[in-house]
């Protein structure tokens, strides 16, 4: 079992970098397709909690579903979010890191590289082009 969770979205570019880094060390994550298997409150509470970020860093404003529900509005509290979130996992940013060494919503992707506790095993590249680790594992 892995010591390493990504709740992963594999339409989005970033996810799926984010899981190529994460292989990358050598490490199969746990891969959670949180679109099909979204989290229960107390999960997803949890993971914010654990980012130490606010609410709002971990919801996809520019989803549609977020204008079209007026989360927009001045004063909507983290609880009218959480429970978007919770009827709509599309407003789930991603994707969210778990391990040893922390949480994390990794945007851009090359955050995860300091959630890994194995270095980097190849050189990668991310799907635009753009260079994150040299052949020796480093960072570019």
């Amino acid at each position: 079992m892995s010591n390493i969770t990504i709740y992963h979205n594999p339409s989005c570019g970033t996810s799926r970098n984010t899981l190529a880094m994460i292989r990358n060390s050598g490490v199969e994550p746990e891969v959670i397709l949180y679109l099909k298997t979204p989290p229960d409150r107390a999960q997803l509470l949890a993971l914010i909690a654990a980012t130490g970020q606010p609410v709002i860093e971990l919801v996809r404003t520019k989803e549609a579903v977020f204008k079209e529900l007026g989360l927009d509005a001045p004063g909507t509290s983290d609880a009218q979010l959480v429970d978007a979130m919770l009827a709509h996992p599309i407003l789930i940013n991603r994707p969210i890191v778990v391990s040893p060494l922390g949480t994390r919503l990794c945007r851009p992707s090359e955050q995860v590289l300091d959630l890994l506790p194995q270095p980097q095993q190849a050189a990668f590249t991310k799907e635009d082009g753009q260079a994150v680790v040299d052949a020796q594992g480093r960072r570019v």
